[in-house]
């Protein structure tokens, strides 16, 4: 009886090693490409990068704590680790959930601006980074963030070293990067509007895009042609929180990009979109 109950039980251990060797496999093989994901966080902003190397990257961290349970959903039950967390700036709806996240996960390294915003939200978020004494960088100016071969973050706003001064439009000085795999590139905008894009444009900053995520929620300040010509996107993700009361996206910003034939995918119509890249190509994996 007992070596039958010993048998049972060595199988029964076999098949969970089996079962685990199997998942790490596929997860594993999963990350062969670059994948973007637009988290679904509601009426805010938070951006989830898997890359090839097994980084988790994270722009962002939405309004409140449902950025938890969009993680859970995508990305592995054992994987605990942000190996980078960038604050594009220090509004609540950006903010807020990042909070938790530096103290559900291991968190490598944090980028932000460092400007002084009076937030309680943004003071945890601060206390949190310094209680764990997590590696921070305060951006200088353009720089780039090399992740691997071929694939990097160029940050391209804030121009010059803000750190220390006192938000004057905090919106207008959200961190803008430029994600690049191989020959696919991805223009993260934060909330910076129109009028910082134009700016870049003007300084010669090579806005280029196959995707576009759209600055400030769809806002009607948030695009102008000027931009859209110079991204030239083939696709635009809107993140967006459903019957918002900002009227987000406005229909000003749809109009421009339906006028050129610019798809465009939205987090309160599709949930989290999800996007993956070989490098040569970049294609919708699957919606919620």
């Amino acid at each position: 009886m007992k070596t039958k109950q010993l048998i049972k039980i060595l199988l029964g251990v076999l098949a969970i090693v089996i079962f685990l060797i199997g998942f790490t496999y596929y997860s594993q093989s999963e990350r062969q490409n670059l994948e973007v994901d637009f988290l679904n966080v509601g009426q805010g902003d938070s951006i989830l990068i898997k890359t090839p190397y097994n980084q988790n990257i994270l722009i962002d961290g939405g309004p409140d704590n449902s950025v938890l349970s969009e993680l859970g959903k995508n990305l592995s039950f054992y994987d605990k680790n942000i190996d980078l967390i960038i604050l594009t700036h220090p509004h609540s709806d950006h903010v807020t959930g990042l909070v938790e996240i530096l103290r559900r996960y291991q968190v490598k390294k944090v980028i932000m601006t460092g400007v002084k915003y009076s937030a309680s939200y943004y003071q945890a978020f601060l206390d949190e980074i310094k209680k764990q004494n997590i590696d921070t960088e305060i951006i200088k100016g353009p720089e780039d963030v090399i992740l691997g071969n071929n694939l990097e973050i160029k940050i391209l706003y804030p121009s010059s070293d803000i750190s220390g001064q006192t938000s004057k439009d905090a919106n207008d000085e959200s961190v803008i990067t430029k994600l690049i795999y191989f020959k696919e590139a991805f223009l993260l905008t934060g909330d910076a509007e129109a009028k910082v894009e134009d700016n870049l444009i003007d300084n010669k900053f090579d806005l280029s895009a196959d995707v576009l995520k759209v600055p400030h929620h769809g806002s009607c300040a948030s695009l102008d042609q000027k931009v859209i010509e110079a991204v030239r996107p083939e696709m635009a993700i809107i993140s967006v929180g459903a019957d918002n009361k900002y009227g987000h996206p406005c229909a000003q910003t749809l109009d421009l990009l339906n006028a050129d034939k610019i798809p465009i995918f939205r987090t309160d119509k599709q949930g989290t979109i999800k996007l993956i890249s070989d490098g040569n190509l970049v294609k919708i994996k699957n919606q919620d």
